[in-house]
């Protein structure tokens, strides 16, 4: 180890920001451990002290330690690190995860937030008194410098609150009052007019976050949707969608927040509107890095097959223009995800480098650039490792889901059977993973198939987001036997 390896302030035990008092009171503590006293120990020891006690050379090593330093520490395991030459393309897993620094050390952004709201006929009655709870809620948990607008829509769009202060919207409650339901469901002109309500400040100076709620789809313009999706996650904003009941089209709403790596939820009763929301407002609260990107370029003879997100909140992959998007580092947790990937096959012995390059946008820095290096070796007769624990849990939760989504392609191309077995299957799956309630949705669907020749529009919710809610779950505990 040499002593541009060192960092200096872990070395004497104090934190970056430490006032000179401080530094030399841990250096006068410390000076007489013995443990310090033998070899280069307290060489370097020393030499920190020097560094951090001189002003003029502290301001210069900070400095030096700001370039080198990477503002997001990656760690990735793979399932197999070594294959065999084989006559046919192989899975192989890719488990990573995204670590932020330490809390003392993150600089997060007030929030800039904005809430659209259904206000359709659907909604009348339980369903919007639930959002008036939410909304009111919203303004105690937001902080002082935070940004809040909130959006009402039908078959027109009405600016409830525009973008202001949260302060400002707590001082008289008449308009949460005032929302009423009425008209039907056309959404472009809610989310356009909620991204116009985001711009209103310096989207670089604030977390920009628009959450939709609806209980219904859209017609006419979910072309008009997408593309605003696209254009406003550019600029900087994530969508994410609160789906209430079961006649919303999750397969739209997905899309629709792909493309900026942001979150679908499954509301199915009104009374737990309140508490969901809630926690994502906690996460987003505790942003650290935003818009975070994976370059997908991979070396010949590697493909892209599939990728989920599993922490802070479960979600499929999307791969766009060349690189996959990854979402957001919130919550004060990493973010995880997995990756499968197709390796064709070689002719003869060979490493294959896999390059893992990664941008991100991190408050007060910019767009920050960050990697990491994944290599096989593919040979005649590698050696057989099992793959860890974790790899195993993430490949088993993949399994789950594409499961499901199989039985679902399979019952709307007409091959019932075929569905009703797979769902079946996926039904033993969930009862081994310990999650009863899921495993008799199974279950249901599957007699539902046979007996009716299609699946519950609420049955197909509860299972998509139920298998992904497993994965935070299943990332923390040992279901894998």
């Amino acid at each position: 180890m040499t002593l541009d390896e060192l960092d200096y302030y872990e070395v004497l035990g104090v934190e970056p920001d430490a006032a000179n008092t401080e530094i030399e009171a841990a250096f006068q503590v410390r000076r007489s451990d013995p443990a310090l006293l033998e070899g280069a120990d307290f060489e370097y020891f020393c030499h920190a002290y020097e560094v951090l006690s001189d002003p003029a050379r502290r301001k210069l090593y900070d400095a030096l330690l700001a370039e080198v330093r990477e503002p997001v520490a990656v760690e990735v395991q793979v399932s197999h690190e070594a294959l065999p030459l084989v006559d046919e393309p192989q899975l192989v897993y890719l488990l990573a995860q995204l670590q932020p620094p330490d809390a003392g050390k993150r600089q997060v952004l007030p929030l800039n937030l904005c809430l659209v709201i259904d206000r359709s006929t659907s909604m009348r009655g339980d369903r919007l008194q639930r959002v008036k709870e939410a909304l009111r809620l919203l303004l105690s948990e937001l902080s002082s410098g935070d940004m809040l607008s909130v959006v009402t829509f039908s078959d027109r769009a009405e600016i409830v609150h525009s973008t202001g202060p949260v302060e400002d919207h707590g001082r008289s409650l008449d308009w949460i009052d005032g929302i009423e339901a009425s008209g039907a469901t056309e959404l472009y002109h809610g989310l356009a007019s909620g991204v116009r309500q985001l711009r209103k400040v310096p989207l670089n100076d604030y977390n920009s976050q628009l959450i939709l709620l609806t209980d219904g789809r859209t017609y006419g313009d979910a072309a008009d949707c997408l593309k605003l999706a696209e254009e406003a996650s550019s600029s900087g904003i994530t969508m994410h969608a609160f789906g209430i009941g079961s006649d919303w089209d999750e397969d739209f709403l997905d899309v629709l927040v792909s493309q900026s790596g942001g979150l679908v939820e499954y509301i199915d009763t009104p009374q737990k509107l309140v508490s969901a929301l809630r926690q994502r407002l906690q996460q987003l609260g505790q942003t650290y890095a935003r818009q975070v990107f994976l370059a997908a370029n991979w070396p010949r003879g590697v493909e892209f097959f599939d990728g989920f997100r599993l922490i802070p909140y479960a979600q499929p992959l999307r791969a766009a223009d060349g690189q996959i998007i990854l979402g957001d580092i919130e919550g004060g947790m990493p973010l995880s995800f997995v990756l499968a990937l197709l390796i064709n096959p070689q002719p003869i012995a060979t490493r294959i480098r896999i390059p893992l390059q990664f941008s991100a946008e991190l408050p007060g820095k910019g767009v920050q650039s960050f990697a990491a290096q994944v290599q096989l070796t593919l040979a005649a007769a590698p050696p057989e490792v099992r793959p860890s624990a974790d790899i195993i849990r993430a490949a088993r939760l993949l399994t789950l889901y594409r499961l499901h989504e199989r039985a679902w392609q399979e019952a709307e191309s007409g091959r019932i059977d075929q569905a009703a077995q797979r769902m079946q299957r996926l039904s033993t799956r969930l009862l081994e993973a310990g999650e009863p309630h899921l495993a008799y949705e199974a279950d249901l669907e599957a007699r539902r198939l046979l007996q009716t020749g299609s699946l519950s529009a609420a049955g197909r919710k509860s299972l998509r987001y139920g298998t992904r809610a497993l994965t935070r779950k299943a990332i923390q505990l040992e279901w894998d036997g």
